[in-house]
């Protein structure tokens, strides 16, 4: 027979309330990083793009844009928006390589594709990692009024929160590096620009942190809580 204090929301409703949303919304912002383009064409991590002017619109692409899962490669006769990429892209696919077919559609130099291809052979695998980890550290805190199981609940947020900033900082660095690869040739007229991506990851880890001061709050009675359930 379960103990009444083994059972979800038993003590700590509020706490358990705002445990849960702040890591469901930090895996919702992982997972949607997770499966970016192509797979959800709107979130990209970086988009390579043309800064030449003064050119008559043609079906060349002048924007690279990557995902974790692969790259689409639009022109300005047809825009990526908000919501819509219809440009030709490449994959799902994990460590991808673009192909010849993608590459001969812009005029950019295959050796800088080489360069951000090489970036982007990043484990980007924890993008998923840590949305499995926010989801499991979010149904374990709805069982805070045991006291073990809540320092469970810490452990699990605090590993979770150190795996999201981790990937975090493999994005910032993805687009860093590819920045600074691309500034070294002064002949490109291309540019890098930040994606989506990033910043959804950024928020994901500011919340698993959040998530992380508010189970060391039940953990040590501190910042209100209180025994028995109060808060």
């Amino acid at each position: 027979m379960v103990k009444p204090h083994h059972r979800p929301l038993a003590a700590y409703k509020l706490l358990s309330w705002i445990c849960i949303g702040l890591l469901f919304t930090a895996f919702l912002l992982s997972l949607l990083v997770g499966l970016s383009l192509p797979i959800i064409k709107p979130i990209y991590l970086l988009s390579f793009y043309s800064t030449r002017t003064g050119q008559v619109p043609t079906s060349v692409a002048t924007e690279l844009r990557f995902g974790v899962w692969g790259v689409c490669a639009t022109s300005v006769l047809d825009p990526p928006t908000i919501f819509t990429n219809d440009g030709e892209c490449f994959g799902p696919m994990l460590g991808y390589t673009i192909p010849e077919d993608i590459i001969a559609l812009t005029d950019i130099s295959s050796d800088i594709i080489d360069d951000v291809e090489n970036v982007l052979l990043v484990l980007l695998v924890l993008h998923p990692v840590a949305a499995g980890l926010s989801f499991f550290t979010a149904i374990s805190s709805l069982f805070l009024a045991s006291h073990p199981l809540s320092i469970l609940s810490l452990v699990l947020s605090i590993i979770t929160a150190l795996v999201t900033t981790v990937v975090f900082a493999v994005d910032l660095a993805l687009v860093i590096v590819a920045k600074s690869k691309v500034t070294t040739i002064d002949s490109l007229d291309f540019a890098i620009q930040w994606g989506n991506a990033p910043w959804m990851g950024l928020t994901a880890a500011l919340l698993t942190w959040l998530a992380v001061i508010a189970l060391s709050a039940r953990a040590c009675y501190c910042f209100g809580v209180r025994r028995h359930g109060k808060f």
